[in-house]
């Protein structure tokens, strides 16, 4: 079986031509559709950033199987590896030509990340894990290993969150923040939930939360903050799923569940 550093390195190689790609070949006037909302869209570079990435690992590994988030399933039945692949998380930020956007990929082996690589092209930055084997932050001026903050009170939390699409949940987000807002020390929003959790693992916020998030936000950036001592889950010991995800230090993590739960019981 391939190792999971292998499979990290296909992964870094991969997210980083395809954020080059972005990049370079990102044309004056954007062609953008919207998919389940006028707010929630994707472009022409999403998918074809998203087909580049496939074609790659395929290329290397024909067995593979593949879940992202243009293409859907995609091959490889009863592969052990399915890569789990959001080609610009943070499209509305891409479209705006703001920096925080991503290429994020991860590889997971029976169902469970064993690596992950999130690359932000206009930041210079490349966040990777391997299951076991830590965290990192590689950078022009070098790389360093990622720990999340600990030993911060929910009071003096700096929390990352994002909003769905649909403005029934937009309105209701806002209203789970004037909760949340009075029992912490601020909120950020950037718009890409795998950067905020690479912010997460690299002590830039202290916590994250959100509904609605899938599989391909955050399937790497879940990977990096454990790597990185963090804990991520749902509510009431659930997984991270569209219905939840929490993220913090193991002695925060509590605290914002028991803040937000009571103030956010499912909602579509």
């Amino acid at each position: 079986m391939t190792s999971p550093q292998a499979l990290l390195e296909l992964a870094v190689a991969v997210a980083a031509e395809a954020g080059r790609m972005l990049v370079d070949e990102r044309p004056a006037g954007l062609e953008v559709e919207t998919k389940s909302s006028p707010t929630d869209v994707v472009t022409q570079m999403d998918k074809a950033a998203e087909r580049l990435i496939v074609e790659r690992i395929r290329a290397e590994r024909p067995g593979d199987a593949f879940l992202g988030e243009e293409g859907g399933e995609q091959g490889g039945e009863g592969a052990g590896v399915r890569w789990v692949i959001d080609p610009i998380d943070g499209t509305v930020n891409y479209l705006y030509d703001l920096p925080d956007w991503a290429v994020s990929v991860a590889a997971e082996v029976d169902g469970t990340a064993v690596a992950g690589a999130v690359v932000l092209p206009r930041r210079g930055e490349t966040f990777t894990a391997v299951e076991g084997g830590g965290a990192l932050l590689h950078t022009a001026s070098g790389v360093r290993e990622l720990r999340v903050n600990t030993g911060v009170p929910l009071d003096r939390a700096l929390v990352a969150t994002g909003f769905g699409y649909g403005a029934d949940r937009r309105a209701h987000q806002a209203a789970v923040l004037t909760g949340v807002l009075p029992n912490i020390r601020d909120i950020r929003r950037g718009g890409s939930a795998c950067v905020d959790l690479c912010a997460l693992a690299a002590g830039r916020v202290d916590a994250y939360f959100e509904r609605g998030v899938q599989a391909w936000d955050v399937a790497a950036g879940a990977l990096i903050v454990a790597e990185a001592g963090g804990r991520t889950g749902g509510l009431h010991g659930a997984p991270v799923s569209p219905e939840f995800a929490i993220a913090a230090a193991p002695d925060l993590f509590g605290a914002l569940h028991d803040l937000l739960a009571p103030l956010d019981p499912a909602h579509d």
